[in-house]
């Protein structure tokens, strides 16, 4: 891997974290349903997704998701194992979803989708608490609006960024 791509990447993964640590604190007062983010974070995923390929985008949900459980949470507590779940769904249907040649708004919405499906997956498992599972419709129906968001910004990224991103390939 390029120097200039790896630091690319660290960047990314930082700016990911801020992120996720920034929409953790502000989700709370926007939306009643808990667990629901507007999904900030995952905008850098999307980029790099659409930009660098697979496994940088692996490199950095997986990344980020581990700096904020050994920052926040704690490795291996429930909110680590629900994070985990919903990011490891979402980026691999993102990933299948973008081999479809679907739009950046398909994939995005697609992966928001799974994101919650993973979350309330492993959040019943972890908790031992089925009834979570009527959290689904409204999650579902919040993903929809947040994978749009989140795609618009990607996209916006992407288009301004196009010529910058291509020398790290």
């Amino acid at each position: 891997m390029k120097t200039r791509k790896l630091i690319f990447i660290a960047i990314m993964i930082s700016i990911s974290v801020v992120l996720s640590i920034v929409e953790t604190t502000i989700s709370g007062m926007i939306f009643l349903v808990p667990g629901v983010k507007l999904g900030l974070a995952n905008v850098i995923t999307l980029i790099i997704l659409m930009t660098l390929g697979e496994k940088s985008a692996f490199l950095v949900v997986f990344t980020r998701i581990l700096i904020v459980a050994l920052t926040f949470s704690g490795l291996f507590s429930n909110s680590f194992w629900i994070s985990i779940t919903g990011g490891t769904l979402a980026i691999l249907a993102m990933i299948l979803i973008k081999k479809t040649k679907l739009s950046i708004y398909s994939i995005s919405v697609f992966g928001s989708l799974m994101h919650m499906v993973g979350q309330i997956t492993a959040a019943i498992i972890v908790s031992n608490t089925e009834t979570l599972i009527y959290l689904l419709p409204y999650m579902i129906a919040l993903s929809v609006p947040t994978g749009l968001i989140t795609a618009y910004l990607a996209k916006k990224v992407i288009g301004n960024f196009t010529d910058t991103i291509k020398t790290f390939n």
